[in-house]
């Protein structure tokens, strides 16, 4: 699982570099525009430790606001399940929440916080935790009647019951719908980094922006998504070895 995230990550990486090559040479671009393969390899070989440093520091914080964005949607979308006042109120504002762009809010919390860990913590939770809910308040709306209908006719179900049998029933779309939230994570993480941050790969591209240098962009998009194609790999192995583990096998 884990060779082939990175190597399709490789192959489409590597499709989109020859894609501006061969825009560079067809057009007789100049190196300022679109820098030559040669020069691309010394900005790897020249930014490799910094570039690492500042990805692993924006990974750091996309976990760890993946996880609590994770925890929250699993907390409301339980609640939110059941066709009750309080369920149809948590969807409806859910849906609408969502619609709202998130990263409209990212200078409002720099102001009021400015740079540091808690604001990009709350830019990568925020822009990762509605997709996750929407899909976990569906998941665990959705009965699954050929089980839950035998504990409910004995009258053994019960809140936590319920939510079991949906979770292991529905644990392969979860295992899809967190690992993908991963990138949502890391895109939130980004996106806070190049507005206002002193910190991360985010800052790295925003320097280089200012810098006009193509080289370094197309390297740090590299780390970004060498980084998060591992990262996602290992989310699902971890959900097949709790699948297995779960069911016995």
């Amino acid at each position: 699982m884990l060779p082939k995230r990175v190597f399709q990550f490789l192959i489409i990486y590597f499709l989109f570099i020859s894609g501006l090559i061969i825009l560079k040479y067809s057009l007789h671009l100049s190196d300022y525009v679109i820098p030559a393969p040669s020069a691309m390899l010394h900005t790897l070989i020249a930014e490799y430790r910094q570039y690492s440093f500042a990805t692993i520091n924006t990974m750091t914080i996309a976990i760890i606001g993946q996880i609590l964005s994770v925890i929250m949607a699993f907390v409301i979308g339980i609640m939110g399940r059941q066709s009750t006042w309080l369920g149809s109120f948590i969807k409806v504002a859910a849906y609408n929440i969502q619609a709202y762009p998130i990263v409209a809010l990212a200078p409002i919390l720099f102001i009021l916080l400015g740079d540091g860990f808690i604001t990009r913590l709350l830019i990568a939770a925020m822009i990762c935790y509605f997709p996750v809910l929407l899909s976990i308040l569906g998941i665990m709306s959705k009965p699954i009647d050929d089980i839950e209908h035998f504990y409910r006719v004995t009258g053994r179900m019960r809140w936590q019951l319920e939510v079991k049998i949906r979770t292991f029933e529905n644990l392969t779309q979860l295992t899809t719908v967190i690992a993908g939230s991963a990138t949502l994570a890391m895109a939130g993480t980004i996106v806070g980094e190049f507005i206002a941050a002193e910190a991360g790969i985010g800052y790295s591209i925003r320097i280089a922006l200012y810098q006009s240098d193509l080289g370094k962009i197309l390297i740090a998009l590299f780390f970004i998504g060498i980084t998060i194609a591992v990262y996602q790999a290992l989310l699902e192995l971890l959900g097949a070895t709790v699948r297995r583990t779960w069911a016995g096998k």
